[in-house]
């Protein structure tokens, strides 16, 4: 066969198959040489081999990074927010962004960032607690001039339950009583040390009304997303994770997904929860029509068939009746679990983990005044142990609110208010989430209360403790009852309803419950040392006169 014939049917180039050729080892006569058909197929089999030995690899790529802004009222996370979008929207800027989207995208150093515009730490929290991380990184927004308060420490606390790192933009410092070193020291007593101080958080001063500071701000949040290196499949299952939703009175229901893994196309069969459908139709933040959405891009799409919650996940599945199918099976799910709710977090029943060591008791803290917060925090911190870690998840001043209790439920812990009120719409929807509510006007009973749960939370140790032991002097089968041992008690007492392990020498013959004991024809609840009685131990009929009985019972170990 000539080369070139060969490099047609192996649909390669001459040059690469007289490469191969030359590697193999063979030798051809000019450009246009004869092989041999054994040459041939050594030359087929090798490239096989090679082809086999190089399969296509689906490596993760690089993810753009999804930032929150988060922060106190007034400190300016939406004019910030706007500053930056105003002055490095994607493409072109755009007069009216769209904000029902849920998310806008800046691209920056032909890097993007989406920026998820979340109407609170509620949101926020409440995709954690259903047990999705939309966000990547969170934004901090503290004013220069007004310094820590104390939505920002909820903001803290919220970004720490989500377990996701902080940036944090200190806004306003073109005022006159800007102070961002004041500001420093009171992010670093919450625990948020900046760079420059020696800390982990990364600290930026900027101006929403200036522009001062806004390309460094971008930078470092570039920076923290290399950090973490995010990356995904975009060829692998398709993962979107829902924004927000809503129903339009003429599209029907709406939801905005997030993509967190693979890519979506129009067309495409969703399923999420008891909700399914085909994707319809695509818009992107701008409004613009897409037919298809990569990684980390926010698209609002139609054709489901209900309005999906914050934090849901929807998934391609192959057509329409293994959507209905997974959709169906979620929906009956849903109703079993509102006949049995999880098991609630309360002060009697934390018992949890039991394979750790050492447990944790999350308590979310509302007080009247900031030196009752300071001083209930000293306390509740006092009385951790060795076994029991107390973990302050947030601590406030005013009624227990709604987004203390999502808090609480994201964390697994409970909400202790002292002379703190809450309202009935709060009430009900600590009864949804299985959030334990309680309130103190006693400083010391919240003390007891929580030595009580710390004792839950331990293991509890027993000990075998001997109370009596008889000795069987003859036995008696009665029908349905079983063997009846007629025992003479020779030490301490032999009690109705306790344990009792029979043995015959030194081998143990069995255990059980005395389920029957009588003395003479009365039923006793109990018979003392050097009185006769007849015992009747559950499950043991093998009692033979002669054989030895130890009753005992296990006693907490304190």
């Amino acid at each position: 066969m000539r080369v070139y014939q060969l490099a047609k049917k192996l649909k390669m180039s001459t040059k690469d198959l007289a490469d191969l050729v030359s590697k193999i080892g063979i030798e051809v006569k000019g450009p246009l040489g004869s092989l041999s058909s054994q040459e041939v197929r050594k030359i087929e089999q090798k490239l096989v081999a090679k082809r086999k030995r190089a399969p296509r690899k689906r490596k993760k790529v690089s993810r753009d990074p999804v930032v929150t802004f988060l922060g106190h009222v007034d400190h300016g996370k939406t004019s910030l927010l706007d500053a930056v979008r105003k002055t490095r929207v994607a493409e072109r800027e755009v007069g009216g962004i769209t904000q029902s989207i849920g998310a806008s995208e800046v691209m920056f150093q032909n890097k993007r960032i989406i920026f998820i515009d979340t109407p609170g730490h509620e949101a926020f929290t409440a995709m954690r607690a259903h047990g999705a991380r939309v966000t990547d990184i969170a934004v901090l927004v503290v004013a220069g001039d007004d310094g820590v308060m104390p939505q920002t420490i909820e903001a803290i606390d919220h970004a720490r339950a989500a377990k996701v790192p902080i940036v944090v933009a200190i806004n306003k410092i073109d005022l006159d009583g800007a102070d961002s070193d004041r500001v420093k020291q009171q992010l670093a007593k919450l625990g948020v040390s900046c760079e420059e101080w020696g800390g982990e958080t990364i600290c930026v001063e900027v101006s929403a009304v200036t522009g001062e500071g806004l390309d460094h701000f971008l930078e470092m949040i570039l920076l923290e997303a290399e950090m973490l290196e995010l990356g995904e499949n975009p060829e692998g299952d398709f993962q979107g994770v829902v924004i927000e939703g809503e129903m339009d009175r003429q599209k029907g229901p709406c939801c905005t997904l997030l993509v967190r893994e693979g890519t979506l196309r129009i067309g495409d069969m969703l399923v999420g929860d008891h909700i399914c459908g085909k994707v319809k139709a695509m818009t992107n933040w701008k409004g613009e029509r897409l037919k298809e959405a990569g990684l980390s891009t926010s698209v609002k799409v139609l054709g489901l068939s209900d309005v999906g919650r914050p934090g849901d996940i929807f998934r391609k599945v192959k057509d329409e009746k293994e959507a209905r199918r997974l959709a169906q099976q979620a929906l009956e799910e849903k109703r079993k679990k509102n006949l049995w709710k999880r098991e609630q977090v309360t002060l009697e029943t934390l018992y949890q983990e039991k394979e750790e060591e050492t447990k944790t008791l999350n308590v979310i803290i509302k007080t009247d005044t900031q030196g009752s917060l300071e001083a209930l925090g000293d306390v509740l911190k006092n009385l951790g142990s060795e076994n029991v870690g107390i973990n302050i998840t947030h601590g406030g001043i005013g009624e227990i609110n709604k987004s203390d209790i999502l808090l609480a439920s994201a964390s697994n812990g409970i909400v202790i208010g002292f002379n703190a009120e809450i309202t009935g719409e709060n009430r009900n929807l600590a009864k949804e989430e299985n959030v334990e509510v309680r309130q103190y006007r006693v400083i010391y009973e919240i003390m007891d209360d929580i030595k009580k749960a710390q004792e839950a939370l331990v293991e509890p140790k027993y000990e075998e403790v001997i109370i009596g032991k008889a000795e069987v002097r003859d036995t008696f089968r009665i029908p349905k009852s079983g063997v009846i041992a007629g025992s003479y008690v020779t030490e301490g007492k032999v009690v109705r309803g306790s344990k009792a392990r029979v043995l015959r020498g030194d081998e143990i013959l069995g255990e059980g419950t005395i389920s029957s004991l009588r003395r003479f024809e009365r039923d006793v609840s109990e018979v003392s040392v050097g009185l006769e009685c007849g015992v009747n131990i559950e499950g043991l009929n093998e009692i033979e006169k002669g054989d030895a009985i130890h009753i005992y019972e296990e006693r907490k170990v304190s």
